[in-house]
């Protein structure tokens, strides 16, 4: 009899652990929504790296758990990545970055192209206007440089640095070439 009660325990504990973890996990879903509602207070996030930042916040839990929550947010309209490239690229325009920096880091976090085209135009003229402003702040207002001497190689290895394409710095760099 003693071997009997023996080997049910441990299917029953196996059983009783299986539905406490359940339950578990069940009952963090409010903490994982929290967590992620924390991290969309302070700036937008992309899905992907929202999916990060709560795997790194929780790294016992499972993905499945972590990814229906941000689904739900994404459904609640509470997290968008649309929103999230938008504020995104208006950003680093203002830090002075170019179309190739801001693609690339969107990129890396998983933004789909389609809104990397509906928000990053190569034609756009502000790429002009911050490439030109970044040469004045650079040069100073009255600057100017030779074409190929080693300040005129510094911009452009500068101004390509920050994602501008060779057309932008051409344009910014031009009314400062001494003639």
């Amino acid at each position: 009899m003693k071997r009997e009660s023996v080997k049910i325990m441990p299917a029953i504990s196996k059983q009783i652990s299986t539905e406490l973890e359940v339950k578990s996990i069940e009952a963090d879903v409010p903490v994982f929504r929290r967590a992620a509602m924390d991290f969309l207070a302070r700036r937008e996030h992309s899905h992907y790296e929202l999916q990060q930042k709560l795997t790194l916040k929780f790294p016992d839990a499972e993905v499945a758990s972590l990814l229906s929550v941000i689904d739900r947010l994404k459904r609640e309209n509470l997290q968008s990545d649309e929103r999230f490239t938008e504020a995104y690229v208006r950003y680093r325009k203002s830090r002075g970055f170019g179309i190739r920096h801001i693609q690339q880091d969107l990129r890396a976090r998983r933004v789909d192209d389609r809104l990397l085209g509906q928000y990053l135009f190569e034609d756009d003229e502000d790429w002009n206007k911050i490439a030109m402003r970044l040469v004045v702040k650079k040069l100073g207002d009255s600057g100017k440089v030779d074409f190929g001497d080693r300040r005129h190689k510094r911009i452009v290895r500068f101004l390509e640095s920050r994602g501008f394409q060779v057309a932008h710095i051409k344009v910014a760099l031009d009314p400062r070439l001494k003639h």
